[in-house]
């Protein structure tokens, strides 16, 4: 057994504090802990992001375990391996030896081995006469033993955060597709409400969550994404409960109201530009924007006009408005490569709905097929979405029936009614007619 701890290594590479506090947790590790050194290599592999081992450093400490001939790694054992920088390599899926020098480095600041460096920085063993081992040079493994127990509860925590963040995903998931629905369903249904507005709240929140999200920002935005469903819900029910106690729609009182009002972005219609068609949201977070969310009865509802050209006038399927955006596609003069290019940049379906936002406004747009090839470029750039585009038109939509009804309503408060016809009677007239009446 050795008789002495080394705590400097040898050569250039200097001392830290870190490393002797690292060494010194290492020798008041409990008498007689005895670990598996595979269960505690497989905690320390969930754990290494807490750690700050990375893959290479891991493989080369599963070939250092590896050279330990014990399975179980006892504190009243020996714990030092030695082996050469050439067996290291070639345990360790043959790297080179400055990547195996670099994560060795990895491996002593991680606090996962310890060296045991010798006068002339060999690594070897020295045994006695009956062949027990007196002193070896090396990487000393005591730290697995030492925290193992700590190396355990990192990994419980990183499998408990992974379960809470698989949680947190599966909600999003949920609410992002429930809420959907329910818009489409209140569109359909012709439930009152700004039924643009709520598209646009719902946009809003999405637009805040990035590619890679942490958990805290998936809860985060789950709870608005959750007050929003709660609302549009309740909505729904009370228009439901409505519509059996009274039976007409119109008596029901319950209406959305606008939420989130200030983080909503309100499209604007700027005339042949086209930014009516929500070109004009830019924004980082663009591809991140829900791409299969959009039903194909809120697309029928902001561009209503498509069914026009539709075969027998309906729209029930996407196959539908594919067929009826190669008809607009030749009505508004887009020539084949612009549409082709749409198609393979956007795809299909996010090309159709793309050419009915653009005939649903086609008296501002001058050029049609200029403009789809902007789009185009946009989109290939990740710049350009349709969920502005469709919630702009749903927001003119709105806009243009509330105008209706108070113009409607103004002409009604003003309305006179019209003054009675009167007729004058000549004197003569009148004493013609009193002398039949005395006559008869």
């Amino acid at each position: 057994m050795q008789t002495h701890i080394v705590t400097t290594p040898f050569g250039r590479r200097s001392m830290t504090l870190g490393s002797i506090a690292r060494q010194a947790t290492a020798r008041t590790m409990p008498e007689g802990v005895r670990v598996n050194k595979w269960q505690v290599f497989q905690h320390i592999r969930e754990a290494r992001d807490l750690l700050g081992a990375t893959d290479r450093a891991l493989a080369i400490l599963n070939a250092l375990l590896s050279f330990h001939r014990e399975t179980e790694l006892s504190a009243d054992g020996e714990l030092i391996v030695w082996p050469s920088n050439e067996q290291l390599m070639a345990r360790a899926n043959g790297i080179s030896a400055a990547t195996l020098r670099r994560h060795l480095a990895v491996l002593v600041d991680c606090g996962l081995i310890i060296r045991k460096d010798s006068p002339n920085g060999k690594r070897f063993a020295r045994r006695s006469r009956g062949g027990e081992i007196e002193q070896a040079y090396g990487f000393d493994l005591a730290p697995i033993v030492a925290r193992a127990e700590e190396f355990k509860d990192l990994a419980e925590a990183v499998q408990a955060e992974k379960k809470a963040f698989r949680v947190a995903k599966e909600r999003l998931t949920l609410l992002r597709r429930d809420i959907v629905k329910m818009i489409d369903t209140g569109i359909e249904e012709k439930v009152p409400g700004d039924w643009g507005s709520v598209l646009q709240a719902y946009q809003a929140i999405i637009l805040r969550l990035p590619r890679l999200a942490a958990r805290q920002v998936v809860e985060d935005i789950c709870a608005d994404l959750l007050a929003l469903h709660v609302e549009i819900r309740e909505a729904l029910e009370s228009f439901a409960k409505s519509q059996i106690l009274i039976g007409n729609e119109s008596h029901s009182e319950r209406h959305i109201q606008t939420p989130h009002r200030d983080s909503i972005s309100e499209s604007k219609s700027n005339g042949h530009n086209g930014e009516a068609n929500g070109e004009a949201v830019k924004n980082d977070n663009t591809r991140s924007l829900p791409k299969r969310d959009l039903s194909l009865g809120i697309v029928l509802n902001a561009c209503p006009n498509i069914r026009d050209v539709a075969p027998q006038g309906e729209i029930r399927h996407w196959r539908d408005l594919l067929s009826a955006a190669e008809t607009v596609q030749r009505m508004l003069g887009v020539s084949p490569s612009a549409w082709a290019d749409a198609c393979q940049t956007m795809g299909q379906q996010q090309a159709a709905i793309t050419l009915a936002g653009i005939y649903q406004r086609a008296d501002r747009i001058s050029s049609h097929g200029g403009y789809l090839r902007r789009l185009t470029d946009r989109a290939r750039q990740g710049k350009f979405s349709i969920w502005p585009m469709i919630t702009a038109l749903l927001k003119a939509k709105q806009d243009e029936s509330q105008e209706s009804v108070e113009t409607d309503k103004t002409m009604s408060e003003h309305e006179v009614m019209p003054e009675p016809i009167q007729f004058e009677v000549s004197p003569s007239l009148l004493r013609t007619l009193q002398n039949r009446k005395v006559r008869r």
